[in-house]
């Protein structure tokens, strides 16, 4: 074990969405940070490769906290999560640190109601698979005493910087250029949506509270709206004549014969064609009531982050 800084928070992925948004959080508290990527580099960015265990640990050193973001594309969750999570366990075991791993709801797969941190981990398909093997490996290794860790976890994310996501490009980037903004799903059914810096402070939150470790938590959102009401909000920011539309099973099939991006998407249509309604009643009571950004704001926000990057 090396020896730690004592408010040194490492990110990695620190260049995605998620990884950027938890960086930027960090320093507005005031926290020591150390962004790593595998690519870049730039004042207090560590350039390291954490699907090796020597990257890993390099990444790690000295920390108090680390914040796992990164993840393998998304075609290669199924082959390539599992066998990054062990790599970096090493690394936060190594560093002698706490781990805040960013999750998402894959595991659960298709649920009747509202989803609550106490669901069985039922989802049949490769990638629900694999994000249920990583949840159970973060929490084995706590149980085991190798590191403390907790993990985040959030519905579809929308926000500045927010493209690797449905939220992102066939809504925000569309609307930005007049085009029709394309809601994935059905318009009708209610869907909770995270907004990137909620995100950000709720998983900051997590890492400055050592009560969180050994659990799962679902991270704060404002109400779930329908993919139609979320879709008036963007027109709202945008101005001008409102061009929406849902994307269908049959659609999202078809455009997937092409497209292996949409055609990802099939594995998890069940969270798009019924209410998926995130319950995070556990979080806010047991950190307080966070708050989170009016879906207004947070709409004309990301519009504006992507109308200035084209």
């Amino acid at each position: 074990m090396v020896e730690k800084h004592a408010d040194l928070h490492v990110v990695l992925g620190a260049t995605g969405a998620i990884g950027k948004a938890v960086a930027a959080e960090l320093a507005a508290r005031g926290h020591a940070v150390r962004a790593v990527s595998r690519t870049a580099s730039g004042p207090g960015t560590v350039r390291a490769d954490i699907t090796t265990a020597e990257g890993a640990a390099r990444a790690c050193e000295g920390a108090a906290v680390v914040y796992q973001c990164a993840q393998p594309p998304y075609a290669e969750w199924a082959n390539e999560f599992v066998g990054l999570t062990d790599t970096v366990l090493s690394g936060v075991e190594r560093a002698g640190a706490r781990l805040v791993a960013a999750d998402n709801l894959y595991m659960y797969g298709p649920v009747e109601g509202p989803l609550h941190e106490e669901l069985p981990y039922a989802a049949r398909f490769p990638k629900g698979r694999a994000r249920a093997a990583v949840a159970e490996m973060i929490l084995a290794a706590h149980k085991e005493g190798r590191v403390r860790a907790t993990l985040g976890r959030a519905s579809d994310y929308f926000g500045p910087g927010g493209l690797n996501t449905v939220l992102g490009a066939a809504i925000f980037g569309a609307a930005a250029r007049g085009k029709t903004a394309r809601w994935c799903g059905e318009l009708d059914e209610p869907h909770t949506v995270a907004y990137l810096p909620d995100v950000a402070a709720a998983l900051v939150t997590l890492g400055e509270d050592p009560k969180a470790d050994g659990h799962a938590w679902h991270l704060p959102a404002g109400p779930a709206l329908t993919g139609g009401e979320f879709l008036d909000l963007v027109w709202k920011a945008a101005g001008g004549k409102p061009r929406s539309a849902g994307l269908s099973r049959g659609t999202q099939r078809l455009i997937g014969l092409f497209n292996p991006v949409v055609k990802e998407l099939g594995e998890t249509w069940y969270q798009r064609d019924r209410p998926w309604v995130v319950d995070d009643t556990a979080f806010r009571a047991s950190f307080g009531a966070l708050a989170t950004t009016p879906h207004e704001e947070a709409v004309a926000a990301t519009l504006a982050w992507f109308r200035q990057h084209g």
